[in-house]
């Protein structure tokens, strides 16, 4: 892989967006230092456990670090705008039409996105800033107005900041932002386990070592699932035109393990959570304090039911990606065919067989893999503060990274790393 980079680094034009990109994340690290107005620093210490460490609302906006920021939201809003869009290009025909429509379409959807992303920063914003009431050097409402102002700004200029690497960098804008924001989270998660096998005690080394052994295998599991797929064997039937043969050659369809991937994750922490976001903006009481406590994944009613959420929005999310009438459809009409299948009903009955089973194989790993951090806690009582979600995220960004630099490379004639 340090080839890779090195050849990489040797092109002007791949050198010229790896500088765009690393300069665009220093400013989002730098904004997430940023403070809003009016925020008792020295009281901050005091509300460090306001947000656990292994919510949604850390893992997109980069754990404690960027809490009372101006950039406290981060990609988030954008995130669940992008994902609602994605939901309602299913559900509505016009946006639906729209997304068919090629270029154009795309770029309206684009626009309402970034309409959608403010509003939701906006409602948000209100949330965060009533969370953060305590924290306020004063009671005023020009200060709370304008911190809610300065968390709309801030998310609106990450969610700017990420078309910009789509655009102009590499890779994709919003995963690399999150990407870095986990990054930097790593090294407390790092200091901790340091701290817990302080005083030389066998029993805690030993811990350590099972606990590192048994990221090391959460690693391997989550690179083979995300490299993992099925490949359906296609046949396309020849054609005449004219005194030319056309068709005739054998091809295949690629289906992932798990097309969902983290996205079946978040929205099963988004809908675990979701009492705990709307307690930002009442008052709750003990009953709803106690429903709040049940729901969170360290429980093991959380657990459980963060597994089960999983496993649903892992098949959800894939029946809206993949569908298997169209793509029978379009077989069809191209002359392609699956061998000892027939065209139509047949084939998209065929493909829906095989999606359900790899899917729910996918599934399985992914929720294994986002229960490792709280196993952990359970047995050994730490909190590494990464592993399961963040190790998913973090392995799908670098894999997307190094196919990005591997096809820029191969144009250029460069023997990357994956060809080794």
């Amino acid at each position: 892989m340090l080839k890779l980079f090195i050849n990489a680094w040797k092109v002007k034009e791949i050198r010229a967006k790896l500088l765009y990109t690393l300069l665009i994340l220093a400013i989002v690290r730098l904004g997430a230092h940023i403070a809003l107005p009016g925020i008792d620093l020295v009281s901050i210490k005091a509300g460090q456990e306001m947000f656990g460490s292994g919510t949604l609302y850390n893992i997109i906006a980069g754990g404690y670090n960027s809490r009372f920021s101006i950039f406290s939201m981060g990609i988030g809003p954008y995130i669940t705008a992008s994902i609602i869009m994605q939901l309602l290009t299913v559900a509505i025909p016009k946006i639906e039409q729209l997304h068919k429509e090629g270029e154009a379409g795309r770029k309206k959807i684009t626009t309402y996105t970034r309409y959608l992303t403010i509003a939701l920063s906006a409602i948000q914003g209100i949330g965060v800033t009533a969370s953060y009431s305590s924290m306020f050097l004063s009671d005023s409402i020009f200060l709370k107005i304008a911190s809610v102002i300065c968390l709309v700004a801030g998310s609106s200029f990450v969610m700017w900041m990420a078309e910009q690497i789509t655009q102009k960098g590499l890779s994709n804008g919003s995963s690399m932002i999150i990407f870095v924001n986990i990054v930097s989270n790593m090294p407390s998660g790092i200091s901790a386990l340091v701290s817990y096998s302080q005083g030389g005690d066998p029993v805690s080394i030993l811990k350590i070592i099972a606990i590192l052994l048994i990221l090391v295998v959460d690693l391997v599991f989550i690179v083979y699932i995300n490299q993992g797929e099925r490949r359906i064997p296609v046949q396309y039937s020849t054609k005449m035109g004219g005194r030319r043969t056309f068709g005739g050659q054998g091809s295949f369809m690629p289906i992932k393990v798990n097309t969902a991937g983290v996205i079946a994750i978040i929205f099963a922490l988004s809908l675990l959570q979701f009492p705990e976001v709307l307690s930002q903006f009442v008052t709750p009481g003990a009953t709803y304090q106690k429903v709040i406590e049940v729901l969170s994944i360290s429980h093991p009613v959380g657990a459980v039911l963060y597994v089960i959420l999983i496993l649903f929005f892992s098949y959800f999310y894939t029946s809206i990606v993949i569908n298997p009438n169209e793509i029978a459809e379009n077989m069809k009409k191209n002359g392609g065919f699956i061998p000892g299948i027939r065209p139509g009903q047949p084939t998209s009955a065929f493909i829906t067989r095989v999606v359900n089973r790899i899917t729910l194989i996918g599934a399985i790993v992914f929720a294994c893999v986002a229960m490792v951090p709280i196993v952990l806690q359970w047995v050994f009582g730490l909190n590494v503060g990464f592993g399961g979600t963040t190790l998913i995220i973090v392995v799908g960004v670098c894999l997307d990274l190094v196919k990005s630099l591997e096809s820029q490379l191969l144009m250029r004639h460069y023997k990357g790393f994956l060809q080794n």
